[in-house]
């Protein structure tokens, strides 16, 4: 069966999910998620990449980016995956592939689902039990957007920084929005769209999506279509 084509638009933003192989680890230690973090500054930069969101966690990252380009995405992971492969495969005497295929990507309707993935990404060690607040995590990018320490990695969206005028005011209206409870639509329109590789958005911004493929990349319904 073919693979379904993946459709990056430039400027919107995407949601991408990274898996160890068979839900291995791929980060033993500190020197691991910083040596993984320097690396996708480099590849980001180098290949037109914006880094908004990110968690690194023991055996999967998430991320949330904008691709200057339809080739910046895919450039860009190749080159941070191999090199960082490469790191662990000699560091940890292993052979074999580091990573379960590749990543899985959503590109999402930034209006609408910005915010609610990178809340979703900021908010996994949380939801994994690795820490009681998304703040106690060390390897996300919930420092620099909710509390606005420098991070080399992370490049504020538009849409963040038209929260606030000032770096403190717009890191208080950040922290704002962990204050309401995740919406559990939100959090399964989410889930699905990073399962099954769709857009994430209206019907509309699924149209266009699909008008940029030359095909219907959106979920279809099981069963028999309505007459």
């Amino acid at each position: 069966m073919p693979r379904r084509p993946r459709v990056f638009l430039p400027g919107h933003p995407v949601h991408v999910v990274q898996r160890g192989n068979n839900r291995g680890k791929i980060f033993f230690g500190s020197k691991d998620a910083e040596t993984y973090l320097g690396w996708l500054r480099e590849a980001a930069t180098e290949h037109g990449v914006a880094v908004h969101a990110y968690v690194l966690m023991t055996n999967h990252i998430h991320l949330l980016v904008s691709p200057e380009t339809a080739h910046a995405l895919p450039r860009a992971m190749r080159h941070v995956n191999w090199r960082y492969s490469r790191y662990v495969n000699d560091s940890q005497n292993r052979t074999g592939s580091l990573w379960e295929g590749r990543y899985r990507a959503s590109v999402i309707e930034a209006d609408n689902y910005f915010f609610a993935c990178s809340r979703y990404i900021e908010l996994n060690p949380v939801r994994a039990g690795l820490a009681s607040t998304p703040g106690a995590y060390r390897w996300s990018s919930y420092k620099a957007n909710a509390e606005g320490k420098p991070d080399p990695v992370v490049v504020p969206h538009q849409l963040y920084t038209d929260l606030a005028a000032s770096t403190d005011q717009r890191a208080a209206a950040y922290r704002g929005l962990f204050e309401v409870s995740f919406p559990e639509s939100a959090l399964g329109a989410i889930r699905d769209a990073i399962h099954g590789g769709w857009p994430l958005g209206r019907a509309s911004f699924s149209a266009l999506v699909n008008r940029h493929a030359g095909q219907p990349i959106t979920q279809r319904h099981r069963g028999r279509p309505r007459k």
